[in-house]
């Protein structure tokens, strides 16, 4: 069922060890050691979007909802779905996406975030969920502000992007199970009924951490807590698409450097990919085995296995090979990257949210 997907007019966009709170603290304060007060205050403009920008409006040809509510997956269009929610890591809680400085690292702009980010409309940035919501203005659970990692955020402020700073795939279940139970129980949506769409992207912290441990942060891990997880919301959750996308071939991050203290993070963040020297036995075995996370996760879901007539898992490719946006001189465009060099602006995001939007089609 790999083609699958909501049934609407094309109509794409252009292109332009473990880790809880602790740790991610941790890592995060341990590269700021390498900061001058200068440094660590300088602000940075061109990585924040200024507050009068304003994308030009998008229309598709077909908008409308099905006349009445779809009852196989296969039907549904992009006004048919009332609920959306996401789950994964950094990469989509948005941390540091709107920073102006490395202090605003640890802001998780979840409201921009590529998948699930509810702020303003589309005209003020491109998320899933604002291009869901041209469609469909009522639906449920787009994120609609920041958090700070590490402290509690409410439902109010995270909408239903439930992913979580600093997680790996065998905390996927843990995310899963949290997210049935929020909708079983939210105030206003109609769990049976609703058609949901859900979007997942994890793994890459995976394998910025597998040469701390090559056991727990294997291939077959990765495929089993996402069959876990997959399996829990094919079980329990009616009316539901689940997007998982393809992890990115994290090689071409070492890529994003620039001589100043910032980038000093990435070390931090993904040292199993930063620290080895270029040629070397553990880089070219990292390679490898992010070749084969992409691999086994397509055998996983090229297949029937998470499909029935009112509920699909679909995998989405648009990052298989992704490479960084670069310059007319071919060098990296880091106004696509945050501070630490690693995590992506809102123009990274909105690269993302039309990668994904074009490839649902």
């Amino acid at each position: 069922m790999g083609l699958l997907w909501i049934a609407v007019a094309t109509c794409a966009l252009a292109h332009c060890s473990v880790k809880g709170d602790e740790w991610w603290w941790w890592q995060y304060e341990e590269g700021l050691r390498h900061y001058s007060d200068e440094a660590l205050n300088k602000e940075f403009p061109e990585k924040t979007r200024p507050n009068n920008f304003q994308h030009p409006s998008f229309q598709c040809p077909d908008m409308s909802p099905s006349p009445s509510i779809p009852t196989s997956v296969e039907l549904v269009k992009a006004a048919d779905i009332k609920v959306i929610a996401a789950l994964g890591d950094s990469l989509t809680t948005a941390i540091g996406a709107n920073a102006s400085t490395v202090l605003g690292i640890p802001i998780e702009f979840r409201h921009v975030s590529w998948s699930i980010g509810g702020y303003g409309s589309f005209k003020d940035v491109i998320t899933l969920a604002n291009i869901i919501k041209l469609f469909n203005p009522k639906l449920i659970g787009a994120a609609p502000s920041k958090t700070v990692h590490g402290t509690t955020a409410p439902l109010s402020e995270t909408g239903f992007n439930l992913a979580v700073t600093g997680h790996n795939t065998f905390n996927l279940p843990e995310q899963t199970r949290h997210l049935i139970d929020t909708l079983q129980c939210y105030e206003g949506l109609n769990f049976k009924k609703d058609w949901k769409l859900l979007t997942i992207l994890i793994g890459m912290n995976d394998i910025c951490d597998y040469c701390k441990d090559k056991t727990l942060f294997s291939v077959d891990n990765f495929i089993h807590y996402v069959t876990v997880s997959l399996e829990l919301l094919m079980n329990e959750v009616p009316r539901m698409i689940v997007n998982v996308a393809q992890i990115l071939p994290m090689q071409t991050l070492r890529e994003v450097q620039k001589p100043t203290p910032g980038c000093l993070l990435q070390r931090s963040f993904c040292s199993c990919l930063i620290k080895p020297v270029a040629s070397s036995p553990q880089l070219q075995e990292l390679v490898e085995v992010n070749l084969e996370f992409q691999k086994r996760l397509e055998l996983l879901l090229h297949s029937d296995r998470f499909f029935r007539e009112d509920f699909a898992v679909v995998l989405q490719p648009f990052l298989k090979h992704a490479d960084p946006p670069r310059l007319s001189n071919g060098k990296i465009d880091l106004t696509f990257f945050t501070h630490d060099c690693f995590h992506f602006t809102i123009k990274g995001h909105e690269e993302l949210a039309k990668g994904l939007w074009n490839n649902m089609q």
